[in-house]
């Protein structure tokens, strides 16, 4: 497209909707094909000298720009592009998914809403600041210096808006700050020194001397010097509340609210850079570039919820690294307990199988046959968790944080060291779960369909069923995919684990079932203590171990309401499978492909399950420490160097040192 076109087509008569659309064009115009930035500089200054060296298209242009100014809303650009129209996260969600469902449009006028029309690229950024000072100047004199009638004073238009934006602005940072969410989580020092109840009457100061003597006068810059420290004082205030965050819980609304605000801190600082600059053109032109680039960035969905989850991750990431610490072992002694841990709960899970092929006996329908699983599934794990025994498969979620929380320090001596000692750790005591998960669910699930042979002349399945088993399980049918997806399943129940116990913390539930006297009424004082105890140190465990019984038995029922035929591979539950169904076909099996076939299947179902969940959650762990790309590589190194050096490290545990009588460990060299 050529500027004569777009020339012809100023018309300050035209509908409010065909001017915007003009200006949309223009836009588009100066933007070209997107791939030079100093090309669309020099459409801009191509616009300008046609428009200067036309009287008659000049005066054109000032008409059209009076027209403009006088109908459209400039403060609300000014002021709240980029912000959330109500301080709370999940309407901020809804407005940027409204935003993305539904089409503009240029028949507005609120400038904050046009404005996303006409710059709606990463380019425009670009192009914005590449601009330099001469077209810049030329620009205002062409703009501002027009004046809206002839002889007006534009200037003080804009220092209007200017000065009506940062009271919007301090109003909202203001009203954040005297939130009782807010208020009550600062720390005392900032409660102390009340900076929000301040900062209205340093802006109102500003207002007078700017109106009195002017915005670039000493009294001026004096006031809003006092205006900046008041508002660094506001926001080193808004920063204590994380702290309370980090010790009492995490909430996302808060967090979402806390980022607002230091956002609307850093807009009224540039706000005051335009007013006050030596050279505001510049310092108007980088404000454009910024709003430009704040609103492609507050249109992501993905972005919200990362800014204002980042901190419940970490919290949920460190909760888990606390949960998992238990799970590592160190040393022959706890390699020991770990393997009569996981023992103890593959006797459990044996008797979960024989329960789950019961629960086929019923004929339930979909739903409910999940429900029925997911509820057996569920209370197994419980029985495990309070019986203080394992199950593999549910170790790496929560130990990949607790590896992670090693590297808090990486740049220590030695740091990456101990974590590769702890990777080694880690992967034995995986090792260790799954042969006593394995090793037992086994003999257990083999006993019970003796007893069921004996007394009521029938194993645990149908020769049929057995077979179906068989085939399910086999590595040559999709057992891959299922037991990848089996491992999402057990990554998704530590988060769970981690926003229910963060969720009780953030509430005060402990202390509430502790002291309130409906509970302290009905159980009395000291059982009601009890209770708040129990669930204190359980809650979480509770939470994953519910959460994954569940999700094992009811999201393979639900997506295939949807059609989609996804289903779960458990290693100990599978072993349990493979062991019932050959019981029922007795020894003979044992030459048959399709069996082997079945137990290839779930040797690679445990890697598998301890992979995918091991690497999501350590993925989560590494983002929550902000590890960064150079130590990561360090790290993967390191753990190659060690698995050259010290394989068997991986596999056995240390010796302990003689004399030590402590467990102390001796490492493998």
């Amino acid at each position: 497209m050529a500027v004569t076109p777009l020339i012809d087509g100023i018309d300050p008569d035209a509908p409010l909707a065909q001017r915007h659309l003009w200006l949309i064009d223009a836009m588009r115009w100066v933007r070209g094909d997107e791939k030079d930035v100093q090309a669309s500089v020099s459409r801009v200054r191509e616009f300008l000298d046609r428009v200067q060296a036309d009287p008659e298209l000049q005066q054109r242009w000032r008409r059209w720009w009076q027209r403009f100014v006088e109908t459209v809303d400039i403060t609300p650009l000014l002021a709240d592009h980029g912000f959330a129209p109500r301080t709370a996260f999940l309407s901020e969600f809804g407005n940027r998914l409204r935003k993305k469902a539904l089409p503009h449009t240029p028949e507005t006028h609120d400038l904050g809403e046009l404005f996303d029309l006409l710059l709606p690229t990463r380019f425009d950024v670009r192009w914005l600041k590449a601009l330099d000072s001469a077209t810049l100047l030329r620009l205002r004199d062409l703009l501002i210096g027009t004046g809206l009638e002839p002889g007006a004073d534009t200037a003080n238009f804009w220092q209007v808006a200017l000065m009506d934006a940062m009271i919007s602005c301090v109003s909202q940072v203001s009203a954040t700050g005297f939130a009782s969410e807010i208020r009550v989580r600062m720390s005392p020092e900032a409660q102390e020194q009340k900076p929000f109840h301040q900062l209205p009457s340093d802006l109102e100061s500003l207002r007078r001397e700017v109106r009195v003597h002017g915005a670039q006068s000493p009294e001026a810059l004096e006031a809003a010097t006092r205006l900046r420290n008041q508002l660094d004082a506001c926001r080193h205030a808004a920063y204590s509340v994380y702290s309370h965050l980090e010790e009492h819980g995490v909430s996302v609304g808060i967090v979402f609210r806390l980022r607002q605000l230091r956002e609307r801190v850093v807009r009224v600082k540039e706000l005051l850079d335009c007013l006050q600059s030596d050279q505001p053109e510049r310092a108007t032109v980088a404000l454009l570039a910024d709003l430009a680039q704040v609103g492609l960035d507050n249109r992501s969905i993905r972005s919200l919820i990362a800014a204002s989850s980042h901190l419940t991750a970490a919290k949920v990431a460190e909760r888990n690294a606390e949960s998992g610490e238990h799970y590592i072992t160190r040393n022959v002694t706890e390699y020991k307990d770990m393997l009569g841990k996981a023992a103890g709960g593959g006797a459990v899970i044996g008797v979960t199988t024989w329960v789950k092929f019961a629960l086929y006996g019923l004929g339930l329908s979909a739903f409910w046959s999940g429900f029925a699983a997911g509820l057996n599934y569920a209370a197994s794990f419980v029985l495990i968790m309070l019986l203080h025994l394992t199950v593999a498969t549910k170790q790496p979620a929560v130990t990949a944080p607790a590896m992670v929380a090693k590297l808090k320090d990486i740049k220590e001596v030695g740091a990456v060291k101990r974590f590769v000692d702890e990777v080694a750790n880690l992967f034995r005591s995986q090792v260790a779960a799954i042969v006593g998960n394995i090793g037992l669910v086994i003999p257990v699930v083999l006993l019970i369909s003796s007893v069921l042979a004996f007394t009521t002349g029938s194993a645990m399945v149908n020769e049929e069923k057995a077979r179906h088993t068989l085939q399910d399980l086999s590595l040559l049918g999709p057992t891959l995919l299922f037991a990848a997806f089996t491992g999402v399943l057990l990554f998704a129940s530590s988060i769970v684990a981690g926003w229910v116990e963060n969720w009780f913390v953030f509430h005060k539930l402990h202390s509430a079932m502790e002291h309130n006297p409906r509970f302290t009424r009905v159980l009395g004082r000291q059982r009601a203590a009890r209770w708040a105890n129990f669930t204190r140190t359980n809650i979480s465990g509770l939470a994953a171990n519910i959460s994954l019984g569940f999700m094992l038995g009811l999201t393979p029922a639900f997506l295939q309401f949807f059609g989609i035929g996804l289903d779960v591979r458990h290693v100990t539950l599978s072993a349990g499978q493979a062991a019932a169904a050959a019981f029922a076909l007795g020894l003979d099996v044992l030459r048959e492909p399709a069996f082997w076939w079945a137990v290839a299947g779930i040797a690679a179902v445990g890697p598998i399950n301890l992979g995918v969940s091991f690497y999501l959650a350590f993925r989560l762990a590494l983002q929550a420490q902000n590890i960064s790309e150079v130590n990561r590589q360090l790290i993967r190194t390191a753990i190659k160097r060690r698995i050259r050096l010290a394989p068997l490290s991986f596999l056995l545990p240390p010796r302990e040192k003689p004399g030590t009588g402590d467990g102390a460990p001796a490492t493998h060299g």
